[in-house]
């Protein structure tokens, strides 16, 4: 059973590193963090402020495309060699000889031995897989919101409806996407040299592994990232309604 893997890949977890062992390759992950939000977002209110009705609604379809957009920005601007980074540093420190001392120190070797190129391994994967995921996000969340307000543009949601939906959206996006995120993470691995491309990966997971491979890790990922996007779009939210009494616009 699934559930029964995650218990067991924790317990084995802890036991060989300690609590500590469960926070590998965090520093890479908050440094990408922040900054992949800022463009994410930044580039969705950008877009959207664009493609507005006269009311100021924004429709779902346009919302997807909206949400696209920011997806491939964020991917090609951040998220590409953040995740390259993190792959490749969580891979190292679970080899018996671990070569980086710490996040920088990956950095500085990858780029050393490997070029800035090193750092944008899997971006056509990466591409794809952000740009879709933010898609079908944006566009979860823009129908549910619409469908919440009804008439009524200017009805407030409550942040706790807007975690529900985000959460929703987040669990939509895992099982559109998951097996771009797998694809990805193969083509940013440290094996990713056995790759000729997104799609040669692709097809050898497919022929050598079947499609169930596709879906690892799906139920460990579920759990992630409906908490993940629901917090985000309640911050997210909360942020916009703070900013627009701030800065108020026409």
């Amino acid at each position: 059973k699934p559930s029964c893997v995650i218990f067991d890949c924790v317990k084995q977890t802890v036991d060989g590193h300690g609590v500590r062992g469960l926070y590998r390759g965090l520093s890479s992950l908050l440094y990408g963090s922040i900054p992949k939000a800022a463009v994410r977002f930044g580039v969705f209110e950008f877009l959207s402020n664009k493609m507005r009705d006269e009311s100021g609604k924004l429709d779902s379809t346009r919302g997807l495309l909206c949400g696209l957009g920011a997806g491939v920005a964020e991917a090609v601007v951040v998220v590409c060699p953040m995740e390259t980074v993190k792959v490749k540093f969580i891979h190292d420190q679970s080899s018996a000889n671990p070569k980086y001392r710490g996040f920088f120190h990956g950095v500085r070797e990858i780029v050393r031995t490997e070029g800035l190129r090193g750092t944008y391994q899997g971006l056509t994967a990466t591409v794809l897989k952000q740009g879709s995921n933010q898609a079908i996000r944006f566009y979860v969340m823009t129908s549910l919101r619409n469908w919440y307000k009804g008439e009524d543009p200017n009805k407030a949601i409550n942040p706790l409806v807007t975690g529900a939906f985000g959460a929703f959206a987040g669990a939509v996006s895992v099982f559109g996407n998951t097996p771009l995120d797998v694809i990805k993470t193969r083509m940013q691995g440290l094996e990713a040299h056995k790759y000729k491309s997104t799609l040669d990966c692709a097809v050898k997971i497919m022929k050598h592994e079947g499609p169930k491979a596709f879906y690892k890790g799906t139920v460990p990922r579920l759990g992630r990232v409906c908490m993940d996007v629901a917090i985000v779009f309640i911050i997210y939210e909360e942020v916009v309604k703070v900013l627009n009494k701030v800065w108020k616009t026409d």
